[in-house]
């Protein structure tokens, strides 16, 4: 089997989003790869539900064992200082990238006024990069992952205050 170009599944990815294309297929040798957005945007393909915990990390029970050596950091615990704020958690396993690719500036930055729908990320899963809006409108107050990091479902990635 060949090898996959992570920039290439990228640029794929781009071009369905810049032309409203549900589907990609592409051959090269014998490597083949195929893109297909399902009807939120989100990728149809099957995943294994051990991919994902049942619940959010945060809601474990109590006793569970600590996580394996190397696995992602835990969600990060909101501080009083950060009260009034909400958070934007991320909706599957994968990697936080905070722009859309190496070249660009980041989505949003401390201090970054969002409205509801605004990209504020792209989570990674399955080499299939998932764009993250914002569901509330507001002012990013903190970043709460580093670029290229291993987040888990319902983790917090950044805080916005929201707009009274």
């Amino acid at each position: 089997m060949g090898v996959i170009d992570v920039q290439q599944v990228r640029e794929l990815a781009e071009l369905m989003a810049e032309h409203g294309l549900t589907e990609i297929r592409l051959r090269q040798g014998d490597t083949f790869v195929r893109l297909r957005k399902g009807p939120e945007g989100v990728t149809a393909f099957p995943v294994p539900t051990t991919m994902m915990p049942a619940m959010p990390p945060a809601a474990l029970p109590a006793g569970q064992a600590a996580p394996a050596p190397g696995a992602p950091a835990a969600p990060e615990a909101v501080a009083p200082e950060d009260e009034g704020l909400v958070p934007i958690v991320s909706p599957m396993v994968g990697t936080f990238y905070a722009a859309p690719d190496p070249e660009s500036p980041p989505f949003v930055s401390p201090g970054t006024e969002i409205e509801i729908g605004t990209p504020v990320c792209i989570i990674e899963a399955m080499k299939v990069f998932n764009e993250i809006k914002a569901e509330v409108a507001g002012r990013v107050e903190r970043i709460l992952c580093k670029n290229e990091q291993a987040v888990e479902y319902g983790q917090p990635l950044m805080l916005v205050r929201p707009r009274t």
